[in-house]
């Protein structure tokens, strides 16, 4: 595969920039999202200011909240999207090549690969609508951990500059603009994986910050069939001002290959045999499944903040493509040549995002209010296609879709007294839909859809270092463009119904903070989210489909805990029951809604040159189908990071992954599928990817 130009332009003006003196860390601007804090002034706990900012009058939710760069550096991440894993009850897993977009797992949602979860990197989506994998699809393995500034989240539909995709919650990570020094850092691990990390910053002119930065990877993993992972990854980027006024330019360019191992049957992993040979839990039954992919991202921001307020524009062009190559069910629909199919995307996306928020006086109270715009197209050729050994053979449907979305939204906040705040706002949303069928005409079509989604909040307190909140909302996701005109099923030739545009949600939230205890920072959070049409995996497809409506309400307990100030205990718990909302006799569960979910992590710090972390992380169990009659199992596994300091900028840093080599699995699914020799209608069974072994990886990281 040729690289891209961008990865090239990136990589030369990497090394002149790495040639260049050591500069000083700016302090991050202010974050996009808050509103004004309440006038009484609060202590804040004194691990805030390195890892969180969290404290009482911060935020305008219990469930919202700032994680820094500090505490991204304690824990180890076995891959890029599991920085997410740092928001409050998300479970980041993979069930498939390390070059596909991660399973994510939140609220008592499998988001599948990020639908009602909606991420950003510096304003940009990841998300995908009408994607041939999965709606909503979030492959983050472009992001490079080691530039995260922040990661400032929230969750549930009560935000007004948040839309499509964000109902269950939605993270904006934020890159760093400038390094302390020039870094380069090599890590080496079982199974092949070796990575290479080179970044600097330097100032070509006064007032001017040039960033780059490189990675180079390859990983085996633990398959049979090797992963033969290749990725390549850059970013450049200039900036200029300060957090008052100024501006930056970005170009990021990352391409992909991977060979994958699916999912396998129980069954076959519990006969331990294969056509004579034995199979075990990380063998394939398709060694050519895999694929590649592309993304290249242009983009330039402006903010400037003065007496009439703060005004922020960004705008944005992104060039996607991804060939993905699959055989879930084996030998069920085509037992001559197996059922591998192969899901291709090329897209182009243009994007503009503008804001002002302004301070005023409403009635005699202090007021802040922000007006916003978003506007996001995206110019999408988008293909199912039977395939045999990555060639493809037949074609299943092929369309170019064009879908535009138009935000509009506004929002303030109003200091009703000294001790209560409300923040009420309004977004509407409009969404146009075209599809040309290449292999259906009968699918063609246009549609159009439009949404008012109101929001409210209000915040008491702080009374004793403690403040309460009430959280209401309407949000929404998006369907693929494709079944909003579709009417023929392209592989069965039945008449099919066509799905709305934009499907809504609705959910509140009651919670607490506090810091009444020294040293404790915690928060609790009740929470319910109703949807009027539910977004379900299908195996077989490898996409999701529309459901029924479906309701979810769970509770989430947050706590820090910095009993010394070499020591930081993080304990997240989260509890959901989620059921579909109307009866069928197939049953009211919510396939892979998983339970409860817990993330515990030691982290001791500053204990002269060493550093450790010990995290345990808990996925709960949860029904695989609709009658709760199969249920997936829990998994617990144990990682540890410990780090010696050599010097002021360099560092060697042993990773242990799944410490104790437990045999658990990163996903379940229970659907049809045939193995050779079996019934031709096939087999119902549980479907696994294990997770990996006990992995150890091994870091140096050198400042200059």
């Amino acid at each position: 595969m040729k690289p891209e130009p961008g990865l090239a332009m990136a990589a030369a003006l990497l090394c002149a920039a790495t040639a260049a003196p050591a500069q000083t860390q700016q302090a991050p601007g202010p974050l996009p999202g808050g509103t004004a804090p309440p006038s009484a002034a609060v202590d804040r706990i004194e691990i805030t200011g390195r890892h969180y900012d969290n404290a009482v009058g911060s935020s305008d939710a219990a469930s919202q909240g700032v994680i820094r760069a500090e505490l991204l550096k304690s824990r180890p991440a076995l891959r890029p999207a599991e920085v997410l894993e740092f928001v409050p009850g998300m479970i980041v897993t993979q069930h498939s090549g390390d070059g596909k977009a991660n399973q994510y797992f939140l609220r008592g949602f499998n988001l599948d690969h990020g639908t009602d979860f909606a991420t950003t990197i510096d304003g940009l989506p990841v998300n995908m609508p009408s994607h041939a994998h999965g709606q909503g699809y979030t492959d983050l393995n472009f992001l490079i951990p080691e530039l995260v500034d922040r990661i400032a989240y929230s969750k549930g539909p009560y935000f007004a500059r948040n839309g499509d995709f964000a109902s269950a919650g939605s993270a904006d990570i934020a890159y760093r603009r400038r390094l302390d020094a020039p870094v380069v850092q090599l890590s080496a691990g079982q199974r092949g994986y070796a990575r290479g990390v080179a970044a600097a910053s330097t100032s070509p002119a006064p007032g001017l910050q040039l960033l780059g930065a490189l990675e180079l990877q390859r990983n085996d993993g633990p398959w049979t069939v090797p992963e033969g992972l290749h990725k390549t990854n850059a970013v450049l980027r200039l900036s200029g001002g300060d957090a008052a006024q100024g501006f930056s330019a970005s170009l990021m360019a990352y391409q992909a290959r991977w060979t994958a191992t699916d999912q396998v049957p129980q069954r076959l992993i519990d006969a331990g045999t294969w056509q004579g040979q034995p199979f075990g839990r990380f063998d394939s039954l398709d060694p050519t499944d895999g694929g590649d992919t592309r993304r290249s991202c242009l983009s330039g921001e402006w903010h400037r903040q003065d007496e009439a307020g703060t005004t922020r524009l960004l705008a944005y062009a992104i060039d996607y493509r991804m060939k993905l190559f699959s055989n879930f069910t084996y030998a069920l629909e085509r037992p001559a040549d197996g059922d591998q199919f192969s899901q291709q995307d090329r897209r182009r996306v243009y994007g503009l995002k503008a804001s002002h928020s302004f301070d005023h006086g409403l009635a005699g109270l202090p007021a802040r209010s922000e007006l916003g715009l978003q506007l996001r197209q995206d110019r999408i050729r988008v293909g199912l296609f039977d395939s045999v050994a990555r060639q493809i053979s037949a074609t299943t449907r092929d369309d170019q879709v064009r879908e535009t979305m138009l935000g509009l939204y506004g929002q303030t906040a109003v200091e009703l007294t000294p001790w209560l705040r409300g923040i009420a706002g309004l977004r509407a949303d409009a969404a146009r839909f075209r599809v040309d069928s290449l292999s259906l005409a009968a699918n063609s079509g246009q549609a159009n859809d439009q949404l008012l989604s109101p929001k409210l909040s209000l915040v008491a307190g702080p009374w004793a270092r403690s403040e309460l909140f009430f959280n209401a909302g309407r949000g929404f996701h998006s369907n693929d463009a494709r079944g909003t005109t579709a009417s023929i099923d392209p592989r069965s030739g039945e008449p099919v119904d066509k799905v709305p545009g934009l499907v809504a949600s609705r959910g509140f939230e009651v919670g607490a903070r506090s810091e009444w205890i020294p040293g404790l920072q915690t928060s609790l959070a009740l929470w319910r989210l109703d949807f009027d049409s539910e977004l379900v995996y299908v195996g077989d497809a490898g996409s999701t489909e529309p459901n029924r409506p479906s309701t979810r309400r769970g509770v989430e307990w947050n706590n820090r805990w910095v009993p010394t100030p070499w020591l930081l205990v993080d304990a997240d718990l989260a509890w959901t029951h989620a059921r579909f909302a109307t009866p069928d006799p197939a049953g009211d569960f919510i396939p892979n809604s998983v339970e409860k979910v817990a993330s515990v992590a030691v982290t001791l710090r500053d204990r002269g040159p060493w550093s450790a972390s010990l995290q345990w992380r808990y996925l709960g169990a949860g029904a695989l189908i609709e009658d709760d009659s199969v249920r997936s199992n829990a998994s617990l596994t144990t990682n540890l990071r410990a780090g010696y300091r050599f010097a002021r900028d360099s560092e060697l840093t042993l990773d242990v992954f799944n410490l104790f080599d437990r045999q658990v699995n990163d996903i379940e699914y229970f659907y049809t599928s045939r193995l050779p020799g079996e019934p031709a209608g096939g087999v119902d069974d549980r479907h696994v990817h294990a997770a990996e072994p006990r992995t150890l990886r091994l870091t140096l990281r050198l400042g200059f």
